[in-house]
């Protein structure tokens, strides 16, 4: 798909949990092998949005399409990573075994991995420097090692569409930096990373576009025409929202 076209368009999209609002008639489109940081202050809509693109929250109003297709045709291509809180890091399971995991979809059950499968898992340990600690436990590696774990497994699956809810979080500079290198790395070759991210001097950094909300669009292009004072002003003084 050409770098200009559009990978996931949204017409509309409200949210409510009850009758509170959660995102409110957000229209964006997100383009193809773009590096975009979703952000905004807590409770403006940054987690809502990501789940919602999985399917996972109703939509009270609107569309989310992946291309020119229903999402729901297309969830392989989708890769979700969660905050770092939300993971059992001392669940006894191997880095290797994790990656696997990305394969899962794809088997029929009671179906094992096979050679290709093996060979996916392989790639993907290799494009994130884990193949010298696959056989180690999840729990004995650094933070920047841990996040680049479901990082390869997202890749392993084959996906081309990476979701990832505050990436950055509870990361040291080094972590950091790795990272960065990572996702633009994906953003050269064409893959689409949509973020949240709560520091907006982080996103500066790191992301090439992003998308403002306070429960409804605020700005959404490049990050420089996105993170004016005039819109950080508008997004920021809404304040005392519940959810995010």
């Amino acid at each position: 798909m050409p770098p200009s076209e559009n990978i996931l368009r949204f017409h509309d999209v409200t949210v409510r949990y009850g009758r509170q609002a959660a995102l409110e008639g957000v229209t964006i489109d997100i383009p193809c092998g773009s590096l975009t940081a979703i952000l905004g202050p807590n409770g403006a809509g940054k987690s809502t949005l990501l789940r919602a693109i999985l399917g996972w929250l109703p939509l009270a109003r609107g569309e989310i399409r992946i291309g020119d297709s229903h999402l729901q045709h297309a969830l392989p291509r989708l890769a979700y990573l969660p905050q770092r809180h939300a993971i059992d890091w001392d669940f006894p399971i191997t880095v290797r075994a994790v990656v696997a995991q990305g394969r899962y979809p794809a088997l029929r059950p009671w179906q094992r991995l096979s050679p290709r499968d093996h060979e996916a898992v392989d790639r993907a340990l290799a494009e994130l420097d884990l193949t010298a600690v696959a056989d180690r436990q999840i729990r004995r590696l650094s933070g920047g090692q841990q996040q680049r774990i479901f990082l390869a497994r997202s890749l392993a699956q084959g996906a081309d569409i990476f979701l990832l809810d505050e990436p950055f979080s509870g990361l040291d500079l080094f972590a950091t930096e790795e990272l960065t290198h990572i996702f633009r790395s994906w953003e050269a070759q064409g893959r689409t990373v949509l973020a949240a991210v709560h520091d907006l001097h982080l996103a500066r950094r790191v992301f090439t576009r992003g998308v403002l909300l306070a429960r409804e669009l605020v700005a959404a292009g490049p990050l420089d025409a996105v993170l004016t004072e005039a819109n950080i002003d508008r997004a920021f003084r809404t304040g005392h929202c519940v959810h995010s």
